[in-house]
């Protein structure tokens, strides 16, 4: 959600102050929201969520460090330090202040979603209506609408229940086939039109995805098997594809509008995926 808020910012013009000043409030507030996470989380992740490179990469740092240079905003590069040094664990019990210190950052946290959807919300709905200019297309909006609203789902369901109740296989390949999806349509709109062989790599990952998700809706949730297999190859695939994407743009080897930020959160998000994928019974937040 900080990303988010960081790429709506960057893609307001600098007149848009009143827009700007905001992306940039929900900026800071889930950037300390997330450095206060990563403190508790210390030593409470789990081996495999670590292992996926999903919370960070290689290049999360680099890319971190090259975005703030080219857009000049801060960015606490100390955060993603941090989360190289979490270690994985499961207490078998967690103390009272502990339970206590999860329960005020989850309450704020749901705070701060309601609000930042309710403004990608006015966005989407000003662009829309040729009152707003962004560099951000109107469905790159829509898209981190709908992450917001899953991580929105996923922090209450924590406070309601405890836990996160397991979820069909079928719901998580529709959602993240979209995801996926659309993650190749931008890739196509941002790079250079002289990167021939991106541009019809990522035209063939958004179509394989269209498929991939048509297919997901269709299918009986009892009879996913061979889908999932197909699916987890594709993302492979389209993983490894993202990778030497964000090297090429951290490096300056891709020309791009691609800021190397964007490029490593699309690969974190494939990597999350993955673990999804590779997680038979249930779908993990």
């Amino acid at each position: 959600m900080k990303e988010h808020a960081l790429f709506l910012l960057a893609g307001f013009p600098a007149g848009e102050t009143e827009y700007r000043e905001k992306a940039d409030w929900f900026r800071q507030q889930f950037e300390e929201a997330l450095a206060y996470v990563v403190y508790l989380a210390d030593g409470r992740v789990g081996r495999e969520a670590l292992r996926s490179e999903e919370v960070i990469t290689e290049f999360t740092e680099i890319a971190e460090q090259q975005t703030k240079k080219l857009t000049g905003i801060p960015i606490d590069i100390r955060i993603t330090q941090a989360e190289k040094r979490l270690r994985s664990g499961c207490p078998c019990a967690s103390d009272r202040e502990m339970v206590q210190q999860v329960q005020m950052i989850n309450q704020r946290i749901l705070w701060l979603l309601n609000g930042l959807i309710a403004f990608k919300e006015n966005i989407l709905q000003n662009v829309t209506t040729c009152n707003l200019y962004t560099t951000n297309y109107p469905l790159l909006i829509e898209h981190i609408i709908r992450e917001a609203e899953l991580y929105r789902q996923i922090v209450a369901e924590l406070e309601q229940k405890g836990c996160i109740s397991p979820k069909d296989l079928k719901s998580a390949e529709v959602f993240w086939n979209q995801i996926m999806m659309e993650h190749a349509q931008f890739i196509r709109g941002l790079l250079d039109p002289t990167e021939a062989d991106l541009l019809v790599a990522a035209d063939t990952f958004a179509g394989d995805f269209r498929l991939l998700l048509e297919e997901a809706k269709r299918q009986d949730c009892r009879a996913m098997g061979e889908l999932t297999r197909k699916t987890l190859e594709t993302t492979e695939r389209y993983r490894n594809f993202k990778a030497a994407g964000t090297e090429g743009i951290t490096s300056c080897k891709v020309r791009s509008v691609i800021l190397p930020l964007l490029a490593d959160h699309v690969l974190r998000e494939a990597n999350h995926y993955l673990r999804i994928l590779e997680t038979p019974i249930c779908w993990e937040g």
